[in-house]
């Protein structure tokens, strides 16, 4: 078994005036590589505080996360945001594209924090942009581009860097039914290929996609269920 994700007691508190809101009670959670992983759970439950310290874009105020073997829970913002663009491609239901830039550009991205060179990037980049099916769209801006076609390009954004870890939150939420259809066999497909996607999501149809379901509830993990237990499981949401 090869983990990419291994956390331990992880809690999360937050000073809100002169209370301490605790919102993270003592997680465990261990992601194997390979995996498809839904997060779920209502407003409240913790789950974008988890995706936030998965995504090393916030860390613990206890407890251990060791990503691909490495302790990444004390770690300094700079050190982080390294780890993050090596090891995490994000996706957000938002796009976050650069309005001004192509949908090259905005691919080829993260490759330049990463140090590559730009005919290494714009190759690359391409290779990314024809997979997700933008092959004729490489030169055009977002307000060229459906919705649809803006999240394949942040989906190639993402994929750039050969990730350890694909993070979707609300991948499809801005998205019409057909549109989150496509963006969803995309999904599919990235981690047939072999990516460990995650994502977050409230739709339970999203959430059938993915091979394993976590539902969190009150900071804690509330079940915890492979898709064949899933498909028939009855569980409150």
């Amino acid at each position: 078994m090869s983990l990419v994700i291994d956390i331990k007691g992880i809690r999360r508190d937050f000073p809100l005036g002169q209370e301490i809101v605790k919102v993270l009670k003592g997680i465990d959670l261990q992601i194997e590589k390979g995996d498809y992983v839904a997060l779920m759970g209502p407003s409240g439950s913790g789950k974008s505080t988890l995706m936030n310290l998965l995504g090393c874009l916030d860390t613990p105020t206890s407890g251990s996360y060791l990503l691909n073997g490495q302790d990444v829970s004390n770690m300094t913002d700079d050190a982080l945001a390294e780890i993050r663009n090596k090891e995490i491609g994000f996706v957000f239901q938002t796009f976050n594209l650069l309005p001004r830039t192509t949908a090259l550009d905005n691919v080829a991205l993260p490759m330049i924090y990463a140090g590559a060179s730009k005919k290494e990037r714009t190759k690359r980049a391409e290779e990314v942009l024809t997979d997700v099916g933008l092959a004729d769209r490489m030169d055009h801006r977002p307000n060229q581009l459906s919705g649809g076609q803006r999240q394949r390009v942040a989906v190639g954004r993402a994929l750039v860097n050969k990730p350890s870890i694909i993070l979707a939150d609300e991948p499809t939420g801005n998205l019409d039914s057909k549109t989150s259809v496509e963006i969803m066999a995309l999904f599919d497909a990235i981690h047939a290929s072999g990516n460990t996607v995650i994502l977050v999501t409230h739709e339970e149809e999203i959430a059938e996609h993915a091979h394993r379901v976590i539902r969190l509830r009150d900071g804690l993990v509330e079940t915890d269920i492979r898709n064949k237990e899933w498909k028939g499981a009855s569980v409150s949401s």
